[in-house]
């Protein structure tokens, strides 16, 4: 992955890159540091997904880690209840599960003047 220097300008002016997920985190992470920007002295990074790469990466990405085992368990017992044999009396509800922020030193700086 190459950018041209310039693209960098607006960057440093900025405190923090929030990615949708670790691999775009991690790409960012490398075309920064060939650019020559500090992570996180200059610019913090935080990814989505927490992927194993992430623990593993130059400077270790924060990551945001959703509870995989549990969300796979829910969604079969949802469409267990929908496709089985009391479907008829099954009910939509909206579940919600709790991510997990795995902060690590791509987010430890301390911001200049702070």
């Amino acid at each position: 992955m190459e950018f041209p220097a310039a693209s960098f300008d607006a960057v440093v002016s900025l405190y923090a890159l929030i990615h949708a997920n670790d691999l775009l985190a991690l790409g960012v992470l490398q075309a920064l540091f060939a650019a020559g920007v500090s992570v996180p002295g200059e610019v913090a990074l935080v990814g989505y997904d927490d992927i194993e790469f992430a623990a593993a990466a130059a400077v270790p990405l924060t990551s945001v880690r959703q509870p995989a085992f549990r969300m796979g368990r829910t969604a079969a017992e949802l469409l267990i209840e929908e496709t089985g044999e009391e479907a008829e009396d099954h009910q939509h509800r909206r579940i919600v599960l709790q991510p997990e922020l795995v902060v690590r030193d791509s987010t430890f700086a301390a911001r200049p003047g702070a």
